[in-house]
């Protein structure tokens, strides 16, 4: 029967009588606990616990971080590192006295597929120059709009520090409509990981229990108190066969153990995690196989996939991350100086590969020997190995050297007019 309330003719919810059916917020909250895989509470803790997630942030955080983040400078010849700029060495070995650029980048990637966002405060001088990156904890930032002007508050507890938008670098996983609040990965697809947390969780108590499933006991049973010694003692006797690795379990006369729920193979609970996998791969956009999930990897298909998490992957956190330096880094006004990720060690290819690949570039004038000993990490030579190199026989189409098609036992006309009249003589 339904609670009613009669002084104020609203039916009252079964779980609280003092909250009416009507208050949609509170069916709101009660859904939500609902739909997060049967209330397992998601953290970003409890999300790295589940070996998939761990994969995949690491991965993908890890392979960025191990990048060289170079500083490049514009010229009449094309482009050049800018090796003697202070601001190259702050990039790619320590943004500060505290931090290497691996760590760096790293600690702000995890934030970022974890948290939803990471920012780094730039520290500058007097005249301007960059002279240290430090990372901020996401956790303590919050962001507002003022008079047009975006402003990022990050608050201590003790101090709270305001800092212009072109004081910060700011990459987030993705934004809200408003475009200040952003998405956390983990919060907002709380639910497949939670069914990862729950299935995990399962497989943990199961085993536990030596493998043997939730269990009702049928027998006589005289009082509640006496239910529930019995229920301890088959508990205790279960663990103790599993310990002393019995197989037989002793009951009492008149007494019988029937399993209670699904049988995990019936269930498909190891198809079920191997899904959730897939699930993971899908949060992160990367392809299985780089969670470690060959159940249908092939020697084929796993290099194709690896080109895939390049191009379609790693390729947009580049983007946002070069464009988001140039932008905080440099002038509205500066036209030469850039930063960019060098991708070459991702795309190498295996030693043979990588040798056809070096002669077909010197052959065609397309990179100099010593620049192709420079990515090899080998010393340059110098002199004529600093030059750029093109096949000799590929000419423009009618301009061909005839005499090369002449047959090389050919003499000329004079000559056999010679012989000629040498034998008439």
């Amino acid at each position: 029967m339904w609670p009613f309330d009669k002084k104020t003719e609203t039916r009252a919810s079964l779980e609280n009588p003092s909250v009416p059916l009507s208050d949609v917020g509170a069916w709101r909250s009660m859904f939500e606990t609902w739909n997060a895989a049967s209330g397992v509470p998601v953290t970003v803790e409890t999300a790295l616990g589940v070996p998939a997630v761990w994969c995949a942030v690491n991965f993908l955080a890890g392979t960025l971080a191990s990048l060289p983040l170079e500083l490049f400078v514009k010229n009449e010849a094309g482009r050049e590192a800018a090796e003697a700029n202070p601001l190259y060495a702050i990039l790619q070995d320590a943004p500060n006295p505290e931090w290497t650029s691996f760590a760096w980048r790293k600690y702000s990637m995890v934030n970022i597929l974890t948290l939803g966002r990471a920012f780094t405060f730039i520290e500058r001088n007097k005249a301007g120059r960059v002279t240290n990156l430090w990372p901020l904890n996401p956790l303590l930032v919050t962001v507002e709009r003022r008079g047009g002007r975006k402003f990022y508050i990050y608050d201590e507890g003790a101090r709270k520090i305001e800092y212009a938008a072109s004081e910060i670098i700011d990459v987030p996983f993705m934004l809200e409509p408003d475009g200040l609040c952003h998405v956390a990965p983990i919060q907002r697809l709380a639910k497949a990981v939670g069914l990862a947390i729950a299935l995990e969780s399962y497989a943990e108590k199961l085993f536990l229990n030596g493998g043997v499933p939730p269990l009702a006991l049928y027998g006589p049973v005289g009082s509640p108190a006496a239910a529930s010694r019995a229920a301890s003692d088959v508990t205790k006797a279960i663990r103790d066969a599993n310990a002393e690795r019995r197989n037989v379990l002793i009951m009492p006369a008149g007494h019988e153990l029937k399993p209670v729920g699904i049988d995990p193979d019936k269930s498909q609970m190891i198809d079920a995690r191997r899904y959730q996998i897939e699930e993971v791969a899908r949060i992160f956009n990367l392809p299985p196989a780089f969670l470690q999930d060959l159940t249908h990897g092939t020697f084929s298909n796993v290099e194709q996939q690896d080109l895939n998490f390049t191009k379609h992957t790693l390729m947009q956190w580049l983007v946002a991350w070069e464009q988001e330096l140039n932008l905080k880094l440099f002038t509205a006004r500066n036209t030469k100086n850039f930063v960019s990720f060098n991708q070459d060690s991702l795309l190498r290819g295996d030693f043979v590969a990588r040798m056809t690949g070096y002669a077909t570039a010197v052959q065609n004038a397309i990179l100099k020997p010593d620049e192709i000993r420079g990515l090899e990490n080998w010393p340059a030579e110098g002199g004529e190995a600093d030059k750029l190199y093109i096949q000799g026989a590929t000419v423009p189409l009618g301009m061909q050297n005839m005499s090369a098609t002449k047959p090389a036992d050919a003499k000329p006309a004079n000559d056999n007019n010679k012989t000629d009249e040498a034998n008439a003589a």
